[in-house]
């Protein structure tokens, strides 16, 4: 069994090594990796491993970016000392979230549930763009019973006042300078106290769509799509947006496999 490890304090990085190869005696390390960069480097050259154990706060970002652009088709634990992210980690292929220090005992109930889900949906080697065998590990995530309870709206805060924004009032979602804010249909701007990042793990990604850094958009909001160079996409979103807004060639494959959704 294939294990690669995203972690990017060394201590940290050799104690989960020792547990690992403790849990279990067939376990291969392929490559210890330390940040989003070099993640995103190492999946567009190698085979994807049978597991992956990444810490979430890495040097250069948070981890989830790194799905943003490669797809990744094999189970995640995730490593943590916060325990915040619990309900994003289970959006990404999760099957597991072990809070720092992690303890012989649950690196080895993690390791066994994926031998038991293994064994449950065994397919051939799975790869980025496998979208039949991504499917068999969102059913996997189903048997978990990870329960996902959106935000129907925010409360706002205006000066000395509050207001409750509907999701469905808002086309979508824009950082500026490290501001963020959020856009309604008729164009107005709601500054907000939350990162992109955050909005991520609130909203339904049924009906909204990290485009970019900088764009969260309902997929109501998307009025056209063009080809742009290097197998981009532009888009122009309504109400119209002050900078253009492009969808990498990363993530243009899975922007249009969530819009025929």
């Amino acid at each position: 069994m294939k294990v690669l490890i995203v972690e990017d304090e060394a201590p940290a990085a050799r104690r989960l090594k020792q547990l690992i190869k403790t849990a279990h005696e067939e376990i291969e390390i392929v490559a210890t990796l330390e940040s989003v960069a070099q993640t995103v480097h190492w999946m567009s050259k190698n085979q994807l491993p049978d597991l992956i154990f990444m810490d979430i706060q890495l040097a250069d970002g948070l981890s989830f970016e790194i799905f943003t652009h490669v797809r990744i088709g094999c189970p995640v634990i995730f490593t943590t000392a916060y325990d915040e992210y619990a309900l994003r980690a289970f959006k990404v292929n999760s099957i597991d979230y072990l809070l720092k220090p992690v303890s012989q005992e649950d690196l080895n109930q993690s390791v066994e549930k994926f031998m038991i889900l293994k064994e449950q949906f065994r397919e051939p080697q799975i790869n980025k763009i496998d979208s039949t065998n991504m499917a068999n590990f969102e059913a996997m995530l189903e048997t978990l019973q990870i329960s996902k309870n959106y935000k129907s709206r925010l409360l706002i805060k205006i000066g000395e006042k509050m207001i409750s924004l509907l999701m469905e009032n808002i086309a979508y979602f824009s950082s500026e300078d490290k501001l963020v804010y959020a856009i309604t249909s008729d164009a107005k701007r709601y500054p907000l106290d939350y990162s992109l990042d955050e909005l991520e793990t609130m909203i339904d990604p049924k009906t909204f769509f990290r485009l970019n850094r900088q764009y969260i958009a309902k997929i109501n909001s998307i009025q056209s799509i063009h080809n742009y160079f290097n197998g981009k996409l532009k888009l122009f979103l309504t109400p119209p947006t002050p900078k253009e807004v492009v969808v990498s060639r990363e993530k243009a494959s899975h922007f249009k496999q969530w819009l025929e959704v």
